[in-house]
């Protein structure tokens, strides 16, 4: 059974059913949940230490973690926002907002921006709260800070800009869609001065400065015998190298676009609800059963799988150096080969699914648990 929950998400008495993505479909699974492949002995074959720690409160959102400069900015459910150190894990400020948070966060390394359980947007500047303003709808998608402002991704698909200094409005575009969205972190990135965005199963390039549509590629086209079937939006994580985006559609499809040209370079099916990172020559992702897929970026050809991660829960993956590294559900952060998905390494965290994707700052890998571990590790 798909779980949903209808929720208002606009002043205007617009309502949606608000998808929550980490519910299998019903015709992928049956009733009982699939037990998580089991691990064997943990061979180190490539040296990885835990190097420091640091506590934040619960997260119960998919938390993306900033990286700008010497500082990592995060944030949890009960509204702590933190800069922290990656080089030592230290606290460089923290800010209790005292407001539970669905989405964040976004910065510059200047200002840092989240998004409130009451639709507020909040910017913070050296962790002094500057302004709020009340968005359209719920707002699941952590904001981009860029060229002194925000920009917003709202569920009913509306995409605004404000003035990261004095939280004035500059302008704000809805694009009309179906009344079923998904529930997690959508698309919202820069390319150059175009911001890109995701609108249901499409990528649309906006003017930074007024909104106007700048292009509009088709990634995904909904099919399907229902609402849930068709949903075909865009996931956070993208992997961007130059004009060439790579990116997934929910449980739909994995596809590399030409952001210059505005076309699809490839396209192939998928069933995920996760991310994608990548480099200049391979992208990975984690399929809805945990299966990890790599793909070649010119042309999708699919390099290889590995299915020793079943069912565990996975994060969205990152390359890093010889390896692609993703966490689990139990809070393990697995290291597997970028050649053929075979394990390097495991270290544990404190036994909370891991939130988000991991991050990297210099030689430090960081990544943030349910609980509100914040773990940094590096190579030995």
């Amino acid at each position: 059974m798909i779980k949903a929950a209808q929720i208002s998400v606009s002043s205007r008495w617009f309502s949606v059913l608000l998808v929550m993505a980490g519910v299998m479909l019903a015709s992928c699974a049956g009733t009982e949940k699939a037990k998580p492949a089991e691990l064997g002995p943990n061979t180190a074959l490539l040296g990885v230490r835990q190097v420091w720690t640091n506590k934040l409160g619960p997260v119960g959102f998919a938390l993306d973690m900033r990286v700008v400069g010497n500082q990592v900015i995060a944030a949890d459910s009960t509204g702590l926002v933190a800069a922290i150190d990656p080089r030592t894990g230290g606290d460089i400020w923290r800010t209790a907002l005292n407001t539970p948070l669905a989405a964040g966060v976004g910065s510059d390394g200047r200002y840092a921006s989240v998004v409130t359980r009451e639709n507020e947007l909040v910017v913070l500047e050296g962790g002094k709260e500057l302004w709020r303003q009340r968005l359209s709808a719920v707002t699941l998608t952590a904001p981009l800070v860029a060229g002194a402002r925000v920009f917003t991704l709202s569920g009913d698909r509306t995409v605004a800009a404000f003035d990261a200094a004095s939280g004035r409005k500059l302008w704000q575009q809805q694009r009309p869609g179906d009344p079923l969205v998904l529930g997690q972190s959508g698309v919202i990135y820069a390319v150059g001065d175009t911001l890109a965005v995701g609108l249901g199963g499409r990528l649309v390039g906006l003017n930074s400065l007024n909104g106007s549509v700048r292009w509009d590629i088709s990634v995904a086209n909904s099919r399907g015998t229902n609402e849930v079937e068709r949903l075909v939006d865009l996931v956070a994580g993208v992997s961007r190298v130059g004009d060439s985006s790579c990116l997934r559609a929910f449980q739909s499809a994995v596809a590399c676009v030409n952001t210059a040209r505005a076309s699809v370079d490839w396209s192939k099916s998928a069933n995920g609800s996760t991310g994608l990172h990548g480099d200049a020559s391979l992208i990975v992702g984690t399929e809805s059963d945990s299966k990890i897929v790599a793909w070649r970026r010119t042309d999708g050809e699919r390099l290889w799988v590995s299915e020793r991660l079943r069912f565990r829960g996975l994060t969205t993956p990152m390359l890093l150096g010889r390896s692609v590294v993703v966490g689990d559900d139990a809070g393990l952060v697995h290291f597997l080969s970028r050649d053929d998905g075979a394990p390097l390494n495991r270290l544990p965290t404190d036994g909370s699914a891991i939130v988000g994707a991991p991050v990297l700052s210099g030689q430090t890998l960081i990544v943030a648990t349910r609980r509100g571990g914040v773990f940094g590790f590096r190579p030995e």
